[in-house]
């Protein structure tokens, strides 16, 4: 029997929230097909209800659109467990750790969904930078030409051009706006308007800031974005350069066979709190001023043959700059009823027996304790479990993580 909160009807959008239990919902089969394939949700086919699917959000937030072709887009949204302002604020501190709109002055508090927070977020940024006009700087351009300006590519005008003296391939630095900052931002501003959920009004807000950036050439999809450089000249941007790069990195456009279409937005808050954890401990450390290096996603290898390879998430060495003195690995699970799963312990053995510590840390998003520590036998190995309550406020988050910090700095060797 299908209770009440099922769905009998074909529907047009979908609500699920992060990690909660599975729903069931009538859809389309290549919908269902795509969703599975391209990693949005865990999707699997209803064997005792043809045409529905069950759906269960895993750890990628926010929403798509999934559009077969000829037919309305049938839009997925995943809420985040966290709310909204908190995330931001974790988002914020990756990205950034000095940006002012981390600290909610955005206005994300006002919205419940992530895409409208994040659109409304994005407008609020591109609108401060640009407010004192467009930044302008030196592009190198390479052209053929009828006038010799600037330099002549002379190998480039002897394989083009067989001696003929018009045009001339030439080279030079043009003074313009269209620079990889004001792309970037042009970019971000194109995309987001095409994400499914934007509200209406910052919509709105968008075009405007579109219209501002006419004469800027957005970046194709599929090429890499411009590489840019904070300088004393471009600080008026860096807030809105390090959402944008956010929201690129994340949105995606996927054509699958059959002629679906998927636009969407999705975090991945695994990698959204590997990134917060490594980034806040390592900021720690600088702010006290000890001397030590972080690493993060230190490659090695467990192995003498240096067959087997290993990224432990966060690597702390002595202030000399030898031998590490700490190992970090972040893991986006809360503890269920059993404990924190026993493949992570084995991990972080690994870790420690590789890069000789007698202390490994495991730093969980939740848990019923703030802190575990699990003696290894025979091997003098103490493996640590950290416990980040995310549902509070910042300044009560990097108090944690320097505690955090704390235990790694006393961490002994072999």
């Amino acid at each position: 029997m299908t209770s009440a909160a099922e769905s009998v009807d074909p529907v047009d959008h979908v609500e699920l929230v992060e990690h909660a239990p599975a729903v069931r919902r009538a859809l389309p089969d290549p919908v269902g097909r795509a969703l599975a394939a391209a990693g949005i949700v865990e999707a699997a086919p209803d064997p005792y209800a043809p045409g529905h699917w069950s759906l269960r959000a895993g750890n990628k937030v926010g929403a798509v659109a999934v559009t077969v072709l000829g037919g309305e887009p049938i839009t997925v949204r995943v809420t985040p467990k966290v709310p909204i302002v908190r995330l931001f604020f974790l988002l914020g501190y990756s990205c950034d750790r000095k940006g002012s709109w981390r600290e909610g002055g955005v206005g994300v508090a006002e919205h419940r969904d992530l895409v409208p927070a994040l659109a409304h977020a994005v407008e609020r940024q591109v609108d401060d930078a640009l407010r004192q006009g467009l930044l302008q700087g030196y592009k190198a351009v390479e052209e053929s030409a009828l006038v010799v300006r600037g330099r002549l590519r002379e190998a480039e005008q002897i394989r083009r051009r067989f001696g003929a003296t018009l045009p001339v391939e030439v080279a030079y630095d043009e003074f313009t706006t269209d620079i990889a900052e004001n792309r970037i931002l042009r970019t971000a501003v194109e995309r987001l308007l095409r994400l499914p959920g934007v509200p209406r009004d910052v919509r709105r807000r968008l075009l405007h800031q579109r219209a501002r950036l006419a004469e800027v050439t957005a970046i194709v999809r599929g090429q890499p974005l411009p590489d840019w450089l904070p300088t004393r000249l471009n600080a008026r941007y860096h807030h809105a350069l390090h959402l944008a790069r956010a929201v690129l990195d994340n949105i995606s456009v996927e054509h699958t066979p059959g002629g679906l279409r998927i636009d969407g937005f999705m975090f991945d808050m695994n990698k959204l709190f590997e990134d917060f954890v490594t980034v806040a401990l390592r900021e720690a450390f600088r702010t006290v001023g000890s001397g030590h290096t972080a690493r993060l996603q230190d490659p090695h290898h467990l192995d003498e043959a240096a067959a087997i390879r290993m990224k432990p998430d966060f690597v702390l060495y002595e202030p000399d700059g030898g031998a590490p003195c700490a190992v970090v690995d972040a893991k986006y699970k809360a503890e269920k009823r059993g404990g924190y799963p026993d493949a992570d312990l084995y991990q972080m053995l690994a870790y420690c027996t590789a890069l000789g510590l007698r202390e490994g840390h495991l730093v969980y998003a939740k848990g019923n304790a703030l802190h575990a520590a699990h003696q290894v036998r025979h091997s003098g190995v103490v493996i640590h479990q950290h416990a980040l309550d995310l549902d509070q406020e910042p300044s009560g988050l990097l108090t944690d993580i320097d505690e955090v910090a704390q235990r790694l700095a006393n961490t002994p060797r072999v």
